[in-house]
């Protein structure tokens, strides 16, 4: 084979070695990144698979004293909607019910498992507390909430009350020991209970 003009056959072999030298430290320093590596992928994976859910629970969450991360009363895709709007995760606590019939508070004393606020970016407010209540709290919630201008229908064994004050609607949702309750401010996402009831009481 014909040499190349130019081509010194010493210097490409130094070159080579070099690289190749090069290459296998890489290796070397690489290999303690390893495992890590593969566990971080695992984990990330798993976690693509696991949503955290009253749906583990179902209605075994009545006398559960456990208080849920926000992330478990939604789906995944009013979840995206919710964070999308409010450009991250909501702000998430115990504050009381936010409702505009305060003695229905008082007459259903709640004990508050989680309350999560979403607030939009441009516009638009959601604020959403889920309480145990008593188990006749259906029938008080649905007398004391008519009587302060709500209508009520009924809801899959339980109750769901609505009413509308100018840019404000309050939705509550009464069933089996459990009261949702939710105020939209300018902003109100489609099948918003429904949508919440496929975690809180999943068929």
């Amino acid at each position: 084979m014909a040499r190349v003009a130019g081509r010194n056959s010493v210097m490409a072999w130094v070159v080579g070695i070099g690289c190749a030298a090069v290459v296998g430290v890489l290796l070397v320093l690489a290999v303690p990144a390893i495992p890590a590596a593969v566990s971080l992928v695992g984990d990330t994976l798993r976690g693509a698979n696991t949503v955290p859910s009253f749906a583990q629970a179902g209605t075994a969450l009545v006398g559960d004293t456990t208080a849920p991360e926000c992330r478990a009363l939604y789906t995944d895709a009013l979840w995206s909607q919710l964070t999308q709007r409010a450009g991250g995760d909501p702000v998430q606590d115990t504050a009381p019910p936010a409702t505009a019939a305060t003695t229905l508070t008082a007459a259903l004393a709640p004990s508050v498992r989680v309350t999560c606020t979403f607030t939009g970016v441009n516009a638009g407010r959601i604020v959403t507390t889920v309480s145990d209540v008593a188990a006749n709290a259906v029938s008080v919630a649905r007398a004391t909430l008519e009587v302060s201008g709500f209508v009520c229908t009924e809801f899959a064994g339980g109750i769901r009350c609505l009413r509308t004050d100018g840019s404000t609607v309050e939705e509550d949702v009464i069933r089996d020991g459990l009261w949702v309750t939710t105020a939209f401010e300018g902003w109100q996402p489609d099948r918003y209970a429904e949508r919440m009831a496929q975690q809180l009481w999943p068929e």
